[in-house]
């Protein structure tokens, strides 16, 4: 019972919420209307497209996908080797054509993934290898994610060369050199650049992993996506011709290309002797005479007074009154029925009922049980390290960027998306002819599929010209901050004329009041101790006020209702005209 005052404050500061809400609404149509229109307006227009031209650049291998592509590629039928004992086809379609939605050129193909949540694997061979001993690597090529990317790989791989090279038979267990691009799966958003470097003293591979990739960019038009790696052992990556990433193969990969010179010795043992605990408990220190182990946390509060009001005989719960026997209740089977039990309602316009017991408070003599105080260990050498020692796996690979020999490209991937358009593959020594290249092709579709991206967007949603005109559920806090400061303005020099045009705060802070009230007569009466005549008297001259006062906020929103409402109707007019 004592916290209905408070409810009824909020229902009051709702309710005069409502007249604010309805003026907004009245505006929505407006709003729509002007969304039509836009979009009438980007749908008339008509985006200029020229016509694809194949480029006249050479390189070690260049794919454009144009005519005689099905001579070049070849889709695997290979199975796909799982750590589970399953196998797993490569079943996925691929197809050569034009882009479906935000075509850049006509006429430009690309190849595409044609289904989605299945295994891909197709490759094409290079005319001869690509041996980059002492020359840049440049890996460029483009893709477009028609349907965005969920959970799938959009990333190439470049084969190593070898006589076992087979197109049919590329899996995820073909030998790769490199594997570079977008990949994305949940919270996982990256460009992988990972590269094969064979230990030159136990002959075997292993995989490098570039530190911090960056984000792949996941949107519905075309992106470029170029690794330069140079003969000095940097290397850099461009996407959309902007670096975002750039190291050395020596300092930015894990695990590292060269192993550390030296290891820790395993055959150190740590001393028994070894002391590396820092603090230690101070063995000189003793608990102190009058320290009371024995003396409790809490004790009962002498000094409390059961309140006058409490109900001693009155139980803290009743049978329902409301509550009746169910028409398929059998005495004989289920016994006599009891009706369930509800808080009994005098209790809460008392005190409390049943037996009073004084309240505990805490116990000032309460010093819980003694320890002995921390102290600087003098004994403590520091944390223990073993030794040490030469690595006899040690080497030095000054050149990690001369790679094997690569013999062909392919994409091995799986992806919850389909339409996924891979286009103008580019693989060679030259960091100007690649350029060339983005010239001729990705600068020129880029503008266009962005401006037809910005005509099929939605248009962007009106912002509030004013605070009469923001929604609580646009911005929450810019509505509360907004609409106090306008209710200050405007109580600055008429509180009446504050109250109609922005009643919600003033019915926020009558709610305010009540709240405080309510909260105030909790204290007390939870204290165990009834309120002083003063203090009541107090406490019930301010329920009047605030009674009353959330009586003019009623009335006061019903006619702040109307003013925003004939407001908004005003400018809905205006607009009309």
């Amino acid at each position: 019972m004592r916290w209905n005052t408070a409810f009824a404050a909020a229902l009051c500061s709702t309710a005069a919420l409502v007249g604010q809400v309805r003026a907004d609404e009245l505006e929505e149509p407006i709003v729509g209307e002007a969304a039509s229109s836009a979009a009438e307006t980007s749908s008339a227009t008509v985006v200029d497209r020229p016509t694809f031209t194949p480029t006249s650049l050479k390189a070690p291998f260049f794919e454009q996908f144009t005519t005689g592509w099905e001579s070049r590629w070849r889709k695997s039928s290979a199975t796909k080797e799982d750590s589970s004992e399953e196998e797993w086809a490569y079943n996925g379609e691929w197809a050569v054509e034009e882009p479906t939605i935000f075509k850049g050129i006509d006429g430009d193909e690309g190849l595409v993934v044609k289904n989605a949540a299945a295994h891909h694997a197709i490759s094409a061979k290079f005319p001869k290898k690509i041996d980059n001993k002492g020359k840049t690597l440049v890996v460029q090529y483009e893709v477009k994610l028609q349907n965005g990317l969920e959970c799938g790989g959009a990333y190439l791989k470049l084969l190593k060369d070898s006589k076992a090279l087979h197109r049919e038979e590329f899996s995820n267990a073909s030998p790769y050199v490199i594997m570079f691009g977008p990949d994305r799966c949940g919270q996982t958003n990256k460009v992988h650049f990972i590269f094969k470097h064979k230990n030159p003293k136990t002959g075997e591979y292993e995989e490098k992993h570039m530190n911090a990739p960056p984000a792949a960019r996941i949107a519905k038009i075309s992106h470029l996506y170029t690794l330069i790696v140079k003969p000095d052992q940097t290397f850099e990556i461009l996407i959309d011709g902007d670096r975002v990433k750039n190291g050395t193969l020596h300092d930015d990969f894990t695990p590292p290309v060269n192993p550390a010179k030296e290891i820790d010795d395993k055959n150190d043992k740590k001393p028994d002797d070894w002391v590396d605990q820092e603090r230690i408990q101070d063995a000189d220190a003793k608990k102190p005479d009058d320290w009371d182990e024995t003396e409790p946390f809490e004790i009962v509060d002498a000094e409390a007074e059961k309140p006058e009001d409490w109900l001693d005989d009155e139980p803290s719960v009743v049978p329902d009154p409301e509550a009746e026997k169910p028409e398929d209740w059998d005495d004989e089977e289920d016994g006599d029925w009891i009706a369930p039990t509800v808080p009994n309602p005098k209790c809460d316009e008392h005190a409390g009922c049943g037996k009073w017991e004084a309240p505990m408070k805490r116990n000032p003599k309460h010093r819980g049980v003694w320890t002995a105080p921390y102290i600087e260990n003098p004994a403590y050498k520091g944390p223990w390290k073993p030794k040490q020692i030469k690595n006899p796996d040690y080497f030095n690979d000054k050149t990690p960027s001369t790679f094997e020999p690569m013999g062909a490209v392919g994409f091995e991937i799986w992806t919850m998306q389909n339409d996924i358009l891979f286009d103008n593959i580019y693989i060679g020594h030259s960091v100007e002819d690649a350029k060339k290249l983005q010239k001729e092709t990705f600068d020129i579709k880029m503008p266009i599929e962005r401006k037809d991206e910005e005509l099929t967007a939605p248009p962007p949603a009106e912002k509030p010209k004013s605070p009469l005109d923001l929604k609580f559920s646009d911005d929450p806090v810019k509505y509360i901050r907004d609409k106090t400061e306008l209710f200050i303005m405007l109580a600055k020099n008429n509180p009446i004329e504050a109250i109609k045009f922005v009643p919600e705060v003033a019915g926020g802070l009558v709610a305010l009041l009540l709240t405080v009230v309510s909260l105030v007569v909790g204290i007390i009466f939870l204290s165990g101790s009834s309120a002083p005549p003063q203090v009541q008297k107090v406490v019930e001259k301010t329920k009047e006020n605030a009674t009353e006062g959330k009586d003019k906020v009623v009335d006061a929103a019903t006619s702040g209702a109307e003013a925003v409402k004939t407001e908004a109707v005003r400018r809905s007019n205006r607009r009309a005209d």
